[in-house]
């Protein structure tokens, strides 16, 4: 079939060529999201393997204009009425939806079924009120907050070892830290796909999950739950539980990366006795990260569309780990996700550093958070707790003081990810003003008309 043969169009609109604007949502946390002028095009992954890693994997988007997944909004000229097109049911089906120019008019086409509706505006709210129809028509209850935590990833990297831990413990009781969870992220597994032995550098995880709940925190951990090694001992054991030609990443950890199956029932009881195990060991805040993986296309056991089976994946955790536990989503299907996670990562990695490479801004950096974290607030505290990332504040974050109005502003999910003694004066003072619960209510996105040819908006995030 040839390329865009299967979109057809559902919508043709007089648009101002030099003030018209276009909002497009990514398909996962990683996927940019922003408000693009109308003869802008927006970002397109930089190399062939971000294409799986942070845009949607199957539906590459053409050179030119727009390509959202499940929700795509237009403002024809400033101040005039929003014209959202958008997915009928997002936790059933995402239709990717595409805005290109065509005789100086907007014309939206679609791989599926969208519902056109119009908005009076401004922006923003268009799309707050959106989304709290989705959230009522999917029978949410509004989320509870979250108390702040601190997390191994961003001082220790995949080389965390269970003495890291200790030590952080200890000082944040130094530093009278206002901090409920401590968080394992990435290096305490034996292996990516065998989530129930450990590192040589942790001796006993059940032990780890004592110490902080002796300090009188919730101890948490990481894992990548639809991910599975080539090299780790469940391929080996268990081919069968793959899906048949999905490749999760070409190359990482070292090996190439495949997809558990959850669709057969084997791997399904796998998955639930992983977190039941993890449950066991004393960990009741999971972060679950890679979950793109999961909704990708391939050949599965049973008959199940992608998103089908990622939903099923995600409720065999959450049957696992029980409804107290608090889950973090990460890497994972933005819309698909309704419903299932307490906590939702809205922005790619922020990074130390704020320039992402080859100015890619699906890729870790302060600057690429805070442009698709900021064009998602309307989601917080309808659909989950936003995550906008770890509070890093320590000297050598570039921006720091940006990145800490961001975090105050959004009033979401408030974890430290710094190495707490190497803070300073400054470091520590942001660190325990930003410590706090998440906050009810969405900030508001002021976005700024976008001017660059090839950028997103330049918008403000402002607490109400």
């Amino acid at each position: 079939m040839p390329e865009g043969a299967r979109f057809a169009d559902v919508a043709d609109l007089a648009i101002d060529a030099a003030l018209g604007v276009v909002y497009e949502h990514g398909w996962q946390s990683w996927s940019p999201a922003g408000l693009y002028a109308v003869h802008a095009t927006s970002p397109r992954p930089q190399r062939e393997i971000w294409q799986t890693m942070a845009f949607r994997p199957e539906v590459p988007a053409p050179p030119t204009g727009f390509q959202a997944e499940g929700l795509l909004a237009v403002q024809a000229e400033p101040d005039g009425p929003v014209e959202l097109f958008a997915a009928p049911d997002p936790t059933v089906a995402v239709p990717s939806i595409r805005a290109t120019r065509r005789d100086g008019r907007l014309v939206v086409s679609s791989d599926g079924p969208v519902e056109h509706t119009r908005d009076d505006g401004p922006l923003p709210e268009a799309l707050e009120r959106w989304a709290s129809r989705v959230a009522t028509a999917a029978g949410l209850p509004t989320p509870s907050p979250i108390e702040p935590g601190w997390c191994s990833w961003y001082c220790y990297w995949n080389e965390v070892t269970q003495e890291d831990v200790v030590a952080e413990l200890a000082a944040i009781d130094e530093l009278e830290l206002a901090v409920a969870t401590v968080q394992i992220d990435d290096g305490w597994q034996a292996g990516i796909g065998d989530w129930t032995s450990t590192s040589p550098r942790f001796r006993d995880m059940s032990e780890v999950a004592d110490r902080i709940q002796q300090a009188g925190r919730r101890a948490g951990i990481w894992t990548a739950p639809f991910l599975v090694g080539e090299a780790s001992a469940t391929a080996a054991a268990h081919p069968e539980w793959l899906v048949d030609g999905a490749l999760a990443c070409e190359r990482h950890w070292e090996q190439p990366i495949r997809v558990l199956d959850v669709t057969h029932p084997a791997a399904a009881e796998h998955l639930h006795d992983v977190f039941s195990t993890l449950r066991g060991w004393g960990y009741a805040y999971f972060k679950v990260d890679f979950l793109y993986a999961g909704a990708m296309v391939g050949g599965r056991h049973g008959d199940a569309d992608p998103i089908a089976a990622y939903r099923e994946g995600m409720r065999i955790i959450r049957s696992a780990i029980g409804p107290d536990a608090i889950l973090l989503g990460c890497g994972a299907p933005l819309l698909p996700s309704i419903g299932l996670v307490d906590a939702m990562r809205v922005s790619p990695d922020v990074d130390p550093k704020t320039q992402p490479p080859q100015d890619d801004i699906s890729q870790p950096a302060l600057r690429s958070a805070l442009w698709s974290g900021r064009a998602r607030a309307f989601q917080h505290d309808l659909w989950w707790v936003n995550d906008p990332d770890c509070v890093l504040v320590r000297p050598e974050v570039t921006d720091r003081e940006a990145w800490a109005r961001h975090c105050a502003a959004l009033g979401g999910l408030a974890v430290s990810s710094d190495p707490l003694r190497a803070l300073d004066a400054r470091g520590i003072e942001l660190t325990r003003a930003l410590l706090q619960p998440s906050r009810h209510g969405r900030p508001t996105w002021e976005p700024h008309a976008p001017s660059d040819v090839d950028g997103p908006s330049q918008g403000t995030l402002r607490p109400r």
